[in-house]
């Protein structure tokens, strides 16, 4: 029932934003991988269901990054925050990749859930790793795309608003999240985690694992 929910929530968001967009090329390229997550998550969704509160989880990125894909994230309305705080610039792109990190929780379930791992600190290493490594990759595309696309689209898709440390600061923003999530992950399942050994070479000598 959640997922539907919030694919429908989802498709009507697209629909919406998709209109008159701020800059269509933008619009383009902050949507093409959000698509793509939420097409891989309806394709595989009858071979793997996540817990409803993964999906929530998800959904976080998924429905920030359609406001952004519209408005561009420099020029979301996030006035209030930044007035609230006295920022210097628009935070909602740090929002949006604080959610980023929010993946390693349903990445944490599929390797429990599954049983890939039998080390707890693999399990709970391996998703933030993972964010992290999406994160730079992430930070590696959206400089190409600044360099080879329309400098207007390039510098809106870079979204750096002038900080030349915004690509480090953005993977901060991806990793805290993802170590947020992982911290949640750890209270959710804490009693599955029981069952898992620390197996290192140590532990295994000694029977352990």
């Amino acid at each position: 029932m959640v997922p539907a929910v919030l694919l429908a929530i989802y498709l009507v968001m697209f629909a919406a934003l998709g209109v008159a967009p701020y800059d269509r090329a933008v619009w383009l390229a902050e949507n093409l991988p959000i698509m793509a997550i939420v097409l891989l998550l309806v394709a595989t969704y009858r071979r793997f269901r996540f817990s409803d509160g993964a999906y929530l989880l998800m959904a976080c990125l998924v429905f920030l990054h359609t406001i952004g894909g519209h408005f561009t994230f420099e020029r979301v309305p996030f006035d209030w925050v930044t007035d609230l705080f006295g920022f210097q610039r628009n935070h909602y792109d740090r929002m949006a990749h604080f959610t980023v990190g929010f993946y390693a929780f349903p990445c944490a379930e599929l390797l429990l859930r599954r049983k890939l791992v039998s080390s707890r600190w693999v399990l709970l290493m391996f998703p933030v790793f993972f964010i992290v490594t999406v994160a730079a990759g992430y930070e590696l595309f959206e400089w190409q795309y600044a360099v080879h696309a329309d400098p207007t689209a390039g510098i809106a898709v870079l979204g750096s608003q002038g900080d030349i440390w915004d690509a480090q600061k953005d993977m901060l923003a991806d990793t805290l999240g993802a170590l947020f999530a992982t911290g949640l992950f750890m209270l959710v399942y804490r009693r599955s985690l029981t069952a898992l050994k620390c197996c290192g070479p140590r532990s295994r000598q000694d029977g352990d694992c």
